[in-house]
Protein backbone atom coordinates (compact mmCIF):
# COMPACT_ATOMS: atom_id res chain seq x y z
CA UNK A 1 0.00 0.00 0.00
CA UNK A 2 1.24 3.63 -0.52
CA UNK A 3 2.17 5.84 1.91
CA UNK A 4 -0.90 8.60 1.98
CA UNK A 5 -0.28 11.51 3.91
CA UNK A 6 -3.11 14.22 2.65
CA UNK A 7 -6.06 14.57 0.82
CA UNK A 8 -6.69 17.14 -1.45
CA UNK A 9 -10.43 18.51 -2.11
CA UNK A 10 -11.47 19.31 -5.74
CA UNK A 11 -14.78 20.28 -7.05
CA UNK A 12 -16.16 18.82 -10.46
CA UNK A 13 -16.60 22.43 -12.11
CA UNK A 14 -20.22 21.73 -13.11
CA UNK A 15 -23.19 23.66 -12.44
CA UNK A 16 -24.69 24.16 -8.96
CA UNK A 17 -27.51 21.96 -9.11
CA UNK A 18 -26.18 19.74 -11.57
CA UNK A 19 -25.84 16.23 -10.19
CA UNK A 20 -23.23 14.02 -12.24
CA UNK A 21 -21.66 10.92 -11.23
CA UNK A 22 -18.70 9.31 -10.44
CA UNK A 23 -19.32 7.45 -13.97
CA UNK A 24 -19.67 10.48 -15.83
CA UNK A 25 -16.28 11.99 -14.36
CA UNK A 26 -14.49 8.74 -15.24
CA UNK A 27 -16.19 8.98 -18.63
CA UNK A 28 -14.67 12.54 -19.35
CA UNK A 29 -11.08 11.38 -17.91
CA UNK A 30 -11.26 8.73 -20.31
CA UNK A 31 -11.92 10.98 -23.14
CA UNK A 32 -9.11 12.91 -22.41
CA UNK A 33 -6.52 10.14 -22.70
CA UNK A 34 -6.24 9.05 -19.14
CA UNK A 35 -6.38 5.08 -17.94
CA UNK A 36 -9.45 5.89 -14.92
CA UNK A 37 -10.89 8.93 -13.40
CA UNK A 38 -8.20 11.12 -11.51
CA UNK A 39 -9.96 11.07 -7.95
CA UNK A 40 -10.64 8.69 -5.41
CA UNK A 41 -13.92 9.12 -4.31
CA UNK A 42 -16.63 11.60 -5.55
CA UNK A 43 -19.20 13.41 -3.35
CA UNK A 44 -22.82 13.68 -5.00
CA UNK A 45 -25.22 16.67 -4.11
CA UNK A 46 -27.26 14.73 -2.08
CA UNK A 47 -24.07 13.59 0.28
CA UNK A 48 -23.34 9.84 -1.87
CA UNK A 49 -20.57 8.84 -1.59
CA UNK A 50 -18.89 7.42 -4.92
CA UNK A 51 -15.42 5.48 -4.97
CA UNK A 52 -13.34 6.35 -8.41
CA UNK A 53 -9.75 5.12 -8.76
CA UNK A 54 -8.68 2.53 -6.47
CA UNK A 55 -7.26 3.91 -3.46
CA UNK A 56 -3.95 1.58 -3.77
CA UNK A 57 -3.16 3.52 -7.12
CA UNK A 58 -1.92 7.07 -6.90
CA UNK A 59 -4.50 9.36 -8.46
CA UNK A 60 -4.82 12.07 -11.26
CA UNK A 61 -5.90 15.20 -9.82
CA UNK A 62 -2.73 17.74 -8.52
CA UNK A 63 0.14 17.63 -10.98
CA UNK A 64 3.12 16.51 -9.04
CA UNK A 65 1.20 15.60 -5.78
CA UNK A 66 -0.41 12.27 -6.75
CA UNK A 67 1.57 9.70 -5.19
CA UNK A 68 0.83 10.82 -1.36
CA UNK A 69 -2.75 12.20 -2.01
CA UNK A 70 -6.19 10.98 -1.53
CA UNK A 71 -7.86 13.38 -4.48
CA UNK A 72 -11.99 14.03 -3.14
CA UNK A 73 -14.08 15.85 -5.89
CA UNK A 74 -17.54 17.07 -5.02
CA UNK A 75 -20.04 17.87 -7.41
CA UNK A 76 -20.72 21.50 -8.11
CA UNK A 77 -18.09 24.49 -7.59
CA UNK A 78 -19.61 27.03 -10.47
CA UNK A 79 -22.51 29.08 -10.83
CA UNK A 80 -25.17 28.50 -13.13
CA UNK A 81 -23.59 30.74 -15.86
CA UNK A 82 -20.91 27.24 -15.85
CA UNK A 83 -18.01 29.82 -15.62
CA UNK A 84 -18.01 31.87 -12.27
CA UNK A 85 -16.71 30.08 -9.33
CA UNK A 86 -19.02 29.39 -6.27
CA UNK A 87 -18.84 27.54 -2.95
CA UNK A 88 -21.79 25.45 -3.84
CA UNK A 89 -21.13 22.51 -0.87
CA UNK A 90 -24.49 21.49 0.18
CA UNK A 91 -24.80 20.78 3.95
CA UNK A 92 -25.01 16.78 3.20
CA UNK A 93 -21.73 17.36 0.89
CA UNK A 94 -20.05 18.85 3.62
CA UNK A 95 -21.43 16.26 6.27
CA UNK A 96 -20.14 13.62 3.78
CA UNK A 97 -17.24 15.03 3.46
CA UNK A 98 -16.28 15.38 7.19
CA UNK A 99 -17.16 11.57 7.37
CA UNK A 100 -14.80 10.51 4.79
CA UNK A 101 -11.79 12.75 5.84
CA UNK A 102 -11.97 11.67 9.31
CA UNK A 103 -12.59 7.57 7.93
CA UNK A 104 -9.42 8.35 5.99
CA UNK A 105 -7.71 9.56 9.13
CA UNK A 106 -8.14 6.68 10.97
CA UNK A 107 -7.34 3.93 8.42
CA UNK A 108 -4.55 5.84 7.33
CA UNK A 109 -3.14 7.49 10.16
CA UNK A 110 -2.03 11.33 10.21
CA UNK A 111 -3.02 13.17 7.50
CA UNK A 112 -3.87 17.13 6.29
CA UNK A 113 -6.77 18.47 4.52
CA UNK A 114 -5.73 21.07 1.03
CA UNK A 115 -7.55 22.85 -1.56
CA UNK A 116 -6.34 21.89 -5.33
CA UNK A 117 -6.24 25.93 -5.28
CA UNK A 118 -3.13 25.40 -3.13
CA UNK A 119 -1.35 23.91 -5.61
CA UNK A 120 -2.60 24.98 -8.68
CA UNK A 121 -3.80 28.60 -10.07
CA UNK A 122 -7.52 27.52 -10.10
CA UNK A 123 -10.38 28.68 -7.96
CA UNK A 124 -11.09 24.60 -7.29
CA UNK A 125 -12.70 23.86 -4.65
CA UNK A 126 -14.39 27.67 -5.09
CA UNK A 127 -13.30 28.14 -1.42
CA UNK A 128 -9.94 28.02 1.18
CA UNK A 129 -10.43 24.70 2.64
CA UNK A 130 -8.98 26.28 5.68
CA UNK A 131 -11.68 29.14 6.26
CA UNK A 132 -14.69 26.17 5.54
CA UNK A 133 -13.57 23.36 7.68
CA UNK A 134 -11.26 25.27 10.54
CA UNK A 135 -12.03 22.59 12.88
CA UNK A 136 -10.12 20.09 10.96
CA UNK A 137 -6.84 21.90 11.37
Amino acid sequence: MRELNRVILHCSATREGEDVSAATIRNWHLQRGWSDIGYHYVIGIDGTIEKGRPIQRPGAHTKGHNAETVGVCYIGGVEQDGKTPKDTLTFAQEQAFRNLYNALKLVFGPMTLHGHNEYSAKACPSFKVQEKFPDLF
